[in-house]
């Protein structure tokens, strides 16, 4: 019998122990929490408004550029193949220019001899006006000689240009680059002969640097804030980490009807590079349509119970469960639209965030 008032009065012991021991690790864990708990107040700063809308990244009008062959020859060296990244300027091909360069030779040599004719013709008219001035030859004698060597100057000139358009034709045979881009397409290869007799064959079709813009459809309800100049952030489903940044270029002065709401396209011009992007790809583009001065608190002090949105603010009796409007978000912090005052003390990290 004493044996089990014993063994009762240990377990009362150990149960009473057990229990000092978890009262004093409770005020501990209490100043815990309320150390990772902040008072801020509320911060006034300018905030945008924006639009959602979806788009698609395109081609620019004029941007894909066909390069061909104004000479007809052999393919003697070809410099690009397809996804290649090409210079403006740089030897895309080079055709076989020994035909060319033989007609030039010849027109050149034409031109050496018409230039004697020039000079026989004025050696001629020059002596026979000496022998005008003293009565020895007729005036018409006088005339042929002005006359042939005018004749003689006009074939010159003719030679000359001859030999020019040559050397343009020449200068065909190097097919350079006329701007910077990727090679989308090669349509002829290394030996292949071209005819550019009645149309101009083409060798590669180039897609320039800055080929590529975005375009935006803005529901009617959205689109009186949309202006040229807008700035615009956007995302695509294959870089959905990579936040790429445009502006409003143009818009569309008519609408289109998609499932029976009017849309009007807002074409965007994407700054800065654009290498990641390839044409049709689908875009989630906002659009910053203005700005305006705005409360705003850290995101974390934003809570939620289902569709409600709170925040706990700081009062002489303790808290006050406070119910809010939000608006956009930024930076890390949330704008208020209503329920605070810039003079509240909100309580950040008191509570676990449910937004």
């Amino acid at each position: 019998m004493k044996r089990a008032a014993v063994l009762a009065a240990a377990g009362a012991l150990a149960v009473l122990a057990a229990g000092i021991y978890w009262w004093q690790l409770r005020p501990g864990e209490d100043s815990g929490q309320a150390a990772a708990a902040r008072v801020v107040t509320p911060e006034r700063r300018t905030v945008a408004s924006s639009v959602l809308a979806t788009g698609v990244v395109r081609l620019r009008v004029g941007a894909e550029v066909r390069v061909g062959s104004q000479v007809s020859g052999i393919v003697q060296e070809l410099n690009v193949t397809v996804g290649s990244h090409i210079d403006r300027g740089a030897v895309i091909a080079r055709i076989d220019s020994r035909g060319i360069e033989a007609r030039l030779a010849q027109a050149r040599a034409q031109i050496g001899v018409i230039e004697q004719e020039v000079a026989r013709a004025r050696v001629e008219l020059a002596r026979v006006q000496r022998l005008e001035e003293r009565r020895l030859v007729a005036q018409s004698e006088v005339e042929d000689r002005r006359l042939a060597l005018a004749e003689a100057t006009a074939r010159l000139e003719k030679a000359r240009r001859d030999a020019a358009v040559v050397e343009t034709e020449l200068g065909y045979a190097v097919i350079r680059a006329p701007i910077a881009g990727t090679v989308a397409s090669v349509t002829t290869q290394k030996g292949e002969t071209v005819a550019a007799s009645f149309t101009t064959p083409t060798f590669v079709t180039i897609i320039g640097d800055d080929a590529l813009q975005l375009v935006a459809m803005v529901d009617e309800t959205d689109i009186g804030g949309v202006a040229p100049g807008n700035p615009v952030s956007f995302s695509v489903e294959a870089f959905p980490a990579e936040e790429f940044r445009g502006h409003v270029e143009r818009i569309a002065p008519k609408g289109t009807i998609i499932s029976g709401v009017v849309n009007y396209e807002v074409m965007i011009g994407i700054d800065g590079s654009a290498e990641l992007l390839k044409p049709d790809m689908t875009a989630n583009v906002t659009i910053e349509t203005a700005q305006r001065e705005a409360l705003v608190v850290p995101n974390e002090a934003i809570l939620r119970d289902e569709s409600i949105r709170y925040v706990l603010v700081q009062t002489d009796g303790g808290t006050d469960r406070r119910e809010v409007v939000i608006g956009a978000r930024a930076g890390g912090v949330t704008e208020i639209r209503r329920g605070l005052a810039p003079t509240d003390r909100v309580l950040v990290g008191a509570a676990r965030q449910e937004n």
